[in-house]
């Protein structure tokens, strides 16, 4: 029987069912994160039930005590539409297509609309981060990385300078991100060292939270939890109010998750909840370099999961694929998708359905786009616990080689 309510309202029903929480309970939770009295305890009770039909919407108030109850941020389960089109606001701020702008780029002056066309070209680049092959992805960002190394030689105001070097940290970050998604871990390295530098020449805080988060990913990848966490901690002195700090809050909450020390992640979680919940929302929900709020769902899977906590992380697990999906099935997303897919694997082992477990294994390493270090990772998840309780069915044997299979293809510098 399908479910017409709206996915907010979907989501309470799971959100609740997964802590084994009645209506009264979370009714209960509502008020310890309400800073003044709340209304009696049937009323809202029959509030929380209008809430979770889909009757009414809950107010901005209670939007937020709910995502506070619930742990996530405003945003994620209320979400608001936002997308922008770079290549359309190419165009229309500058009237240019990119071989004009290449062109321009020789030019020994850089005038206001090429500059302009610049920023948002990287803006683009950015945003096609979760979909656009690798590869390609790549090769358009080391080219236009060099054409703005090359602008460096050329007559520039300062504060054209300044702009030029801001876009080559943000293109640096980029590249890194590629290099290390593809496995290139030796070249991941070095561009990260060169976006540290261009963040210090244009004293530019975010590029510089975001080299330290790039380290910090790193070494949650390759078992460096400790490294993880000083990354994190690094990174957030630099930064402490921007959007990188979210992020730099959840790694450091995956790596606590996976030494075992559930009450630092609860905290980590926490810090980083807090500080998306008082950010304004996101122009653009694409760009890799903005935490939408969609994103912390993500994280939270990821710590859930960890930490043995099937009912969230599956629960969890879901929402990410529905925000990650658009309603034609395009996934916009399919990183995060593949990871969520682990996470249901994982869960589905757990409770006895080899079959169903095996299937998102395979389903998760299917996808054109995917960030090696991080899908290995999660996926060693998933092959524990086959092993622990499958190993010796056929199935089994051959979901594992062909992850044997990726790891080896992977580069190891």
């Amino acid at each position: 029987m399908s479910d017409d309510r709206p996915a907010w309202a979907q989501r309470l029903t799971a959100e609740r069912n997964a802590r084994g929480w009645s209506q009264s309970d979370v009714v209960k939770a509502l008020r310890a994160h309400a800073p003044k009295p709340l209304p009696s305890q049937p009323h809202l009770v029959r509030q929380w039930k209008r809430w979770e039909a889909g009757e009414h919407t809950p107010s901005a108030y209670y939007q937020s005590l709910i995502a506070a109850a619930l742990g996530t941020v405003t945003r994620a389960l209320f979400p608001e539409p936002g997308h922008r089109d770079g290549a359309a606001e190419v165009s229309a701020v500058s009237g240019m297509e990119t071989l004009e702008i290449i062109q321009r780029l020789h030019s020994s002056d850089l005038d206001a609309p090429t500059l302009e066309a610049l920023r948002i070209t990287v803006d683009r680049l950015c945003s096609e981060y979760a979909y656009l092959p690798g590869e390609q992805l790549l090769s358009e960002g080391r080219e236009w990385l060099q054409r703005l190394a090359n602008l460096r030689s050329q007559r520039l105001t300062l504060s054209q300078h300044r702009e030029v070097i801001n876009l080559a940290g943000w293109l640096a970050l980029l590249v890194g991100c590629v290099e290390n998604d593809l496995g290139d871990r030796r070249s991941f390295e070095a561009t990260r060292q060169a976006a540290l530098s261009l963040g210090s020449e244009a004293e530019n805080a975010d590029v510089l939270g975001w080299a330290h988060e790039m380290r910090a990913w790193s070494c949650l990848t390759r078992g460096d939890y400790r490294g993880v966490i000083v990354a994190a901690r690094t990174g957030t002195d630099i930064a402490p109010h921007r959007s990188v700090a979210v992020q730099l809050a959840a790694q450091e909450a995956k790596a606590w998750a996976r030494i075992g020390d559930r009450r630092q992640t609860e905290v980590a979680l926490d810090r980083g909840r807090k500080l998306l919940e008082g950010q304004d929302h996101p122009d653009n929900l694409d760009h890799h370099f903005v935490v939408d709020p969609s994103k912390f769902d993500f994280y939270a899977m990821d710590c859930y999961r960890t930490l043995g906590e099937d009912a969230l992380a599956e629960a969890l697990a879901h929402e990410v694929i529905r925000a990650g999906t658009d309603f034609d099935g395009t996934e916009r997303s399919p990183m995060r998708i593949a990871e969520a897919r682990i996470t249901l694997g994982v869960t589905a082992v757990h409770s006895g359905d080899l079959d169903g477990a095996l299937a998102y294994g395979r389903q998760a390493l299917t996808s054109q786009r995917q960030s090696l270090p991080s899908l290995l990772m999660v996926s060693r998840e998933l092959t524990s616990a086959l092993r622990e309780q499958h190993e010796n069915e056929a199935a089994t044997q051959i979901y594992l080689g062909q992850l044997h299979d990726l790891a080896v293809a992977a580069p190891q510098a």
